[in-house]
């Protein structure tokens, strides 16, 4: 590599890892081939709806599944990346057209967390029911109709236009220690298509996961996949016009296409990765997090750092997310280690929040639940944890019980590979909020 170059790498390094939204992408007037930035800024921008693209794909391939149809997943189970296993969840792809609404029946919850969660195809969320957001209608029935859809609804019947054709549905019905009232509730939200909605197939996008990214075939038939789904983002129109000019350049010879996907794979990948888990948001404690997610504005890259590690984020007034690759001394999450997380007696997790709190372990770089003997992946607010004489709580991870730490408190990791933390915080307070609380660190522990 020449060291012109390399400057050049180095500069990109330093702006990806800012992750700046809003950063104009570059283009050599002279030769009219976009530079390494532009490259970045415009796959890091279509990274985002191709991440969803995905998820749509694996949904509509599984047995059983058809659009405008509830899915009611079994307790501890959800087929995306970073789950929440304190929730029974329901899930479906809503499909409408300008004759066809959709029709949504939420039911009456009272005393546990609940929510109807409704996003677009590129992640942003468009309404959350609940008597929080939607205090003059927390329960009911409601019309998903198409944008600009004309046509009269019944009286008791509340109107959400969607950004495009399509939608995501994530219902949440909190367990609370009650996973057979919370199943009951999962099962009376109900879902009905107003008739036979024209339906297109997503957009073709080859395998990839999390371990691997999608390289230059990201740039096929982008006016395809441009064209699946509105994005509201401010800065669409601009990007969307950059993704173009830098598909053009990949067309255009199998040297162009051959040089961007080495840029991505040696370069644009692994620091948005570790963008990802380190910068994206404010780093506190060794832990990314509290970041606004749900809706993003500009800020593409974040969109799409939240739909890599942990798609359907929810807003920040419903959850805040944090998540912790790395330990008190900066070293990377080992499941061969041992680790405790101690919550002095003055700042639990539980007094932060309006609803509960919980974490999760996962795999890296899949993040999906890893198996152990207990079936033990997460703890919450109503885990039956054991307090220290003093009033704290200390919460241990290890490929075994932690010497001093009760077996209760422990959390099996895989013995030998790495894994990430996610500490959710559901109607979060605002000292989590104004970013004055954040998980403490997580604190290797030495064995023997």
């Amino acid at each position: 590599m020449d060291l012109g170059r390399r400057v050049l790498l180095s500069m990109l390094g330093t702006v990806s890892a800012l992750g700046l939204a809003g950063v104009p992408a570059l283009v050599r007037a002279e030769a009219g081939t976009p530079d390494e930035e532009a490259i970045t800024d415009a796959y890091l921008y279509l990274l985002g709806r191709v991440l969803v693209i995905r998820q749509e794909r694996i949904d509509s391939g599984a047995a059983g599944f058809a659009y405008n149809q509830i899915r009611y997943n079994p307790l501890g189970s959800a087929d995306f990346v970073n789950p929440n296993f304190d929730v029974a969840y329901l899930e479906a792809w809503l499909a409408v057209d300008e004759r066809t609404p959709v029709l949504l029946e939420v039911p009456e919850i009272t005393g546990r967390y609940y929510t109807a969660q409704i996003l677009d195809e590129w992640g942003e969320v468009i309404a959350n029911i609940n008597e929080r957001t939607f205090p003059s209608k927390p329960f009911g029935r409601f019309a998903l109709v198409a944008p600009g859809w004309q046509g009269s609804l019944p009286a008791d019947t509340a109107r959400i236009e969607l950004h495009a054709r399509k939608a995501k549905l994530l219902g949440r019905v909190e367990l609370k220690g009650d996973p057979e009232g919370a199943l009951r509730l999962q099962k009376a939200f109900k879902m009905t298509a107003l008739g036979t909605p024209v339906i297109a197939a997503p957009p073709f996008v080859p395998s990839f996961d999390n371990a691997r990214l999608i390289g230059a075939a990201i740039f096929d038939d982008v006016d395809a996949k441009l064209a699946s789904a509105s994005d509201v983002s401010p800065v669409a129109a601009r990007m969307q016009q950059q993704v173009r000019a830098v598909a053009a350049h990949v067309a255009s010879s199998a040297e162009a296409r051959a040089a961007v996907d080495g840029l991505l794979h040696e370069t644009v990948i692994p620091q948005f990765i570790e963008y990802a888990f380190t910068r994206s948001a404010p780093y506190r404690n060794h832990w990314v997090g509290g970041g606004p997610t749900g809706n993003y504005g500009s800020d593409y890259r974040f969109r799409s750092v939240a739909n890599y590690v942990g798609i359907w984020a929810n807003t920040s007034d419903e959850v805040i997310y944090f998540a912790a690759t790395r330990d008190a001394n900066e070293k990377p999450l080992n499941g061969s280690d041992s680790y405790v997380i101690h919550f002095p007696a003055d700042r639990l997790p539980q007094s932060v929040v309006d609803s509960y709190w919980s974490v999760i372990l996962v795999g890296v770089p899949d993040y999906r639940v890893v198996p152990n003997d207990l079936n033990r992946y997460n703890f919450n607010s109503y885990s039956a944890l054991q307090k220290e004489p003093d009033g704290s709580l200390k919460i241990a991870i290890g490929p075994r019980p932690v010497a001093g730490v009760a077996e209760s408190n422990w959390l099996p990791s895989p013995q030998g590979k790495p894994f990430s933390l996610t500490f959710r915080t559901y109607v979060p307070k605002d000292e989590v909020r104004d970013g004055r609380w954040a998980p403490p660190a997580v604190t290797p522990v030495k064995s023997g």
